[in-house]
């Protein structure tokens, strides 16, 4: 592969890391306290009752609606583990499969809402790419331990 600059596995290094940055900012901008007291959840939980789709509604409200407090939790740090994996390139296929569920489930759940559709495309896409690239080739912990 030619490219321009960097090698190819780092042009991909790049776009892992970028997308780590990505979630750490959807991680940071969010406002922790409010989140763990149910405002986050709260609000997943009134689009998910108006949703078209009845898995999705009647998947959250076995899932998510019994445990409002854990699944903050479960959200928050989901998005600063793989923020962190992606960034230092640290168990890297796992954290972007893991981007692809989360990015899956919020993808379904706000499937009306032009703006969380896009970003979640591209966010899912990135991880495509940056998976079958092999991402973790360059500037990785994966790499610098000989993991994958």
């Amino acid at each position: 592969m030619d490219a321009i600059w960097l090698t190819g596995a780092e042009w991909l290094a790049v776009l892992r890391i970028g997308l780590g940055l990505w979630w750490l900012e959807s991680w940071r901008h969010k406002d922790k306290k409010s989140w763990f007291e149910g405002s986050g959840i709260g609000w997943a939980a009134d689009v998910a009752a108006k949703h078209r789709w009845n898995a999705v509604r009647s998947g959250f409200e076995t899932v998510v609606v019994p445990r409002p407090r854990t699944m903050a939790y479960v959200v928050l740090y989901a998005e600063l583990a793989l923020g962190l994996g992606l960034v230092l390139g640290f168990l890297t296929p796992i954290a972007l499969v893991g981007g692809l569920l989360l990015n899956g489930l919020y993808f379904a759940l706000m499937i009306h809402d032009w703006a969380e559709q896009g970003q979640n495309s591209m966010m899912a896409l990135i991880s495509l790419v940056a998976l079958g690239g092999m991402s973790w080739q360059s500037w990785s912990v994966d790499s610098a331990l000989g993991l994958f």
